[in-house]
């Protein structure tokens, strides 16, 4: 991106290197987009620049985080009071015009769809030290016409009262979050589901753990329903738990999920425990080393950090005695 103010990006443009500009969802996508065999719904990124231009328009905001501040994380009637306030005056706030037309016509090459996902990706989303996960909104089926409505819905839940609680408890300065908002085509989903690399109950990194519900992703994340649980090793599945009378999946299409989104180059024995004494330790807290966790994630999607790249870069912020730990 230019030094200019961009407002809207496609999804195919954007990398893990823009964050700030796009947020961590919108990153994300771009990266899985660049995955062979990854089928990424198309859309696009309206972008930090376009909330800071947007918030800047109600001076009013910035009295109002000023009270914010200083509330403690467990007074939650204070939050209550004060995020209320903050959404409703972002939700007011109209769009000028000619970021509405830049929004409009990125729809108009989308094609004539009945309904887009509308969803958050704030700047501090999938941090190394914090997830953010469920704090901001997302909509799905939004009808064309009432795209805009749900960016400024976008933009306001950034001061969800969980949101604002999370912030206040892990000591983010509420000044320094921005939001970008993600706007794809809904598909029509047979089923969907999470994918976890190293299985999350036992942390075993050779168990990849499949997790996949009939429909949306929104029923799995909103825990409305109990999804089925795959296990799979050496690419077969040593495991399953299935919630209802007949699999969401079938094993070759668990094995082959798990195949096309881990088949990117691993990270060696030695650069996972100087990464998991990196995190012992909180050495994650020199700016450097916030390059490498990003780069780890990269490194299993697209190959751009090697093992032995990590392992230089991690290597000097690490004494022989931790190392030995």
């Amino acid at each position: 991106m230019s030094g200019l103010p961009t407002y809207v990006s496609g999804l195919e443009e954007v990398d893990r290197s823009q964050v700030a500009q796009v947020g961590g969802k919108a990153a994300g996508l771009g990266e899985l987009s660049r995955i062979d065999g990854i089928r990424v719904p198309a859309g696009f990124c309206i972008t930090t620049d376009a909330f800071r231009r947007v918030m800047a328009q109600a001076p009013s905001l910035a009295a109002r985080l000023d009270e914010l501040s200083p509330v403690e994380p467990d007074d939650s009637d204070a939050i209550r009071s004060a995020s209320a306030a903050i959404r409703e005056t972002i939700e007011g706030i109209s769009i000028p015009d000619d970021l509405a037309d830049a929004i409009t016509r990125r729809l108009g090459q989308l094609g004539d769809r009945a309904a887009y996902a509308v969803r958050s990706s704030a700047t501090a989303e999938d941090l190394p030290s914090a997830s953010f996960a469920g704090q901001q909104d997302s909509y799905l089926n939004v009808e064309p016409a009432a795209v805009l409505e749900h960016v400024n819905r976008c933009w306001a839940s950034l001061f969800t009262e969980r949101a604002v609680t999370y912030r206040l408890r892990n000591g983010f300065d509420h000044r320094q979050v921005s939001m970008a908002v993600v706007v794809q085509q809904m598909v029509s989903a047979r089923a969907a589901g999470v994918l976890f690399t190293a299985d999350p109950v036992s942390s075993n990194r050779k168990v990849a753990s499949v997790e996949a519900v009939l429909g949306l992703g929104e029923l799995l994340v909103s825990g409305r329903v109990n999804p089925d649980v795959y296990k799979v090793r050496d690419g077969e599945v040593v495991e399953r738990t299935i919630s209802a009378d007949q699999p969401v999946l079938a094993d070759t299409q668990v094995v082959a999920v798990v195949r096309t989104l881990s088949r990117r180059p691993t990270l060696s024995n030695r650069a996972v425990m100087l990464i998991d004494l990196a995190e012992r330790f909180r050495v994650d807290e020199v700016p450097s080393l916030a390059l490498v966790v990003g780069q780890r994630v990269v490194s299993r999607l697209e190959g751009r950090a090697t093992a032995p790249r990590i392992e230089s870069m991690l290597e000097p912020h690490l004494g022989e005695e931790q190392i030995a730990v």
